[in-house]
Protein backbone atom coordinates (compact mmCIF):
# COMPACT_ATOMS: atom_id res chain seq x y z
CA UNK A 1 0.00 0.00 0.00
CA UNK A 2 0.93 3.09 -1.00
CA UNK A 3 1.90 5.92 1.43
CA UNK A 4 -0.29 8.57 2.15
CA UNK A 5 1.28 12.28 2.33
CA UNK A 6 -0.04 14.27 5.15
CA UNK A 7 2.12 17.35 4.13
CA UNK A 8 3.68 18.26 1.29
CA UNK A 9 7.10 19.29 1.31
CA UNK A 10 8.62 22.12 -1.14
CA UNK A 11 11.53 24.35 -1.66
CA UNK A 12 12.17 28.03 -1.69
CA UNK A 13 14.36 29.15 -4.03
CA UNK A 14 17.36 27.14 -4.24
CA UNK A 15 18.83 27.73 -0.81
CA UNK A 16 18.08 23.43 0.17
CA UNK A 17 18.77 22.43 -3.43
CA UNK A 18 22.41 24.11 -3.55
CA UNK A 19 23.32 22.38 0.07
CA UNK A 20 22.11 19.00 -1.05
CA UNK A 21 23.85 19.41 -4.17
CA UNK A 22 26.75 19.54 -1.91
CA UNK A 23 26.36 16.50 -0.11
CA UNK A 24 27.54 12.87 -0.42
CA UNK A 25 25.52 10.27 -1.74
CA UNK A 26 24.59 8.45 1.78
CA UNK A 27 23.80 11.95 3.44
CA UNK A 28 21.45 12.55 0.12
CA UNK A 29 19.32 9.29 0.56
CA UNK A 30 18.87 9.83 4.62
CA UNK A 31 18.00 13.35 3.81
CA UNK A 32 15.34 11.95 1.19
CA UNK A 33 14.73 9.22 3.60
CA UNK A 34 13.93 11.73 6.64
CA UNK A 35 12.00 13.72 4.07
CA UNK A 36 9.82 11.11 3.14
CA UNK A 37 9.28 9.89 7.15
CA UNK A 38 7.98 13.80 7.61
CA UNK A 39 5.59 13.81 4.51
CA UNK A 40 3.92 11.02 5.45
CA UNK A 41 3.77 10.40 9.42
CA UNK A 42 0.73 11.90 11.06
CA UNK A 43 3.02 12.85 14.01
CA UNK A 44 6.66 13.67 13.25
CA UNK A 45 9.08 12.59 15.89
CA UNK A 46 11.35 14.81 17.27
CA UNK A 47 14.72 13.00 15.75
CA UNK A 48 13.64 13.98 12.40
CA UNK A 49 11.76 17.39 13.12
CA UNK A 50 12.22 19.83 15.94
CA UNK A 51 11.18 23.16 16.84
CA UNK A 52 13.59 25.37 17.14
CA UNK A 53 12.26 28.92 17.65
CA UNK A 54 9.71 31.36 16.44
CA UNK A 55 7.71 28.62 13.53
CA UNK A 56 11.63 27.73 12.91
CA UNK A 57 11.95 24.09 12.37
CA UNK A 58 15.30 21.78 11.71
CA UNK A 59 15.34 18.55 9.74
CA UNK A 60 17.68 16.46 11.64
CA UNK A 61 19.97 14.08 9.66
CA UNK A 62 22.57 11.87 11.51
CA UNK A 63 25.52 9.61 8.99
CA UNK A 64 27.63 7.81 11.18
CA UNK A 65 29.26 10.69 13.33
CA UNK A 66 28.01 14.20 10.67
CA UNK A 67 25.21 15.59 11.71
CA UNK A 68 23.04 17.49 9.10
CA UNK A 69 20.08 20.38 9.61
CA UNK A 70 18.35 21.85 6.98
CA UNK A 71 15.45 24.52 8.60
CA UNK A 72 12.15 24.73 7.14
CA UNK A 73 8.95 26.07 8.36
CA UNK A 74 5.09 25.50 7.47
CA UNK A 75 3.09 27.46 5.33
CA UNK A 76 -1.03 26.77 5.45
CA UNK A 77 -0.13 24.04 8.18
CA UNK A 78 1.03 21.33 5.89
CA UNK A 79 3.35 22.85 4.17
CA UNK A 80 6.94 22.51 4.43
CA UNK A 81 8.92 25.09 2.94
CA UNK A 82 12.77 23.80 3.15
CA UNK A 83 15.48 26.43 3.57
CA UNK A 84 19.06 26.78 4.08
CA UNK A 85 21.07 23.75 5.37
CA UNK A 86 24.00 23.23 7.41
CA UNK A 87 26.49 20.53 8.79
CA UNK A 88 26.68 20.77 12.63
CA UNK A 89 29.62 20.38 14.28
CA UNK A 90 28.79 21.88 18.01
CA UNK A 91 26.22 21.08 20.41
CA UNK A 92 24.28 23.94 19.90
CA UNK A 93 23.03 25.17 16.84
CA UNK A 94 24.44 28.21 15.74
CA UNK A 95 22.47 31.46 16.12
CA UNK A 96 23.93 32.94 13.07
CA UNK A 97 22.05 29.84 11.02
CA UNK A 98 18.50 30.35 13.03
CA UNK A 99 18.91 34.47 12.28
CA UNK A 100 19.60 33.56 8.10
CA UNK A 101 16.41 31.05 8.70
CA UNK A 102 14.56 33.53 10.08
CA UNK A 103 14.98 36.13 7.36
CA UNK A 104 14.92 33.62 4.55
CA UNK A 105 11.53 33.01 6.47
CA UNK A 106 10.42 36.79 6.31
CA UNK A 107 11.51 36.74 2.40
CA UNK A 108 9.32 33.85 1.52
CA UNK A 109 6.43 35.51 3.37
CA UNK A 110 6.51 38.96 2.06
CA UNK A 111 7.04 37.66 -1.64
CA UNK A 112 3.61 35.77 -0.63
CA UNK A 113 1.76 38.60 0.69
CA UNK A 114 2.92 40.55 -2.63
CA UNK A 115 1.44 38.65 -5.15
CA UNK A 116 -1.88 38.37 -3.48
Amino acid sequence: MADVFKRNIVYYKRYYLDFFDMLAAPVQLKFNYTLGVIATMDRVPEKFLKHIEEGIYEVRVEVGSNIFRVFCFFDDGRLVILINGFQKKTQKTPKNEIVAAKKIKKEYFDEKSNKR
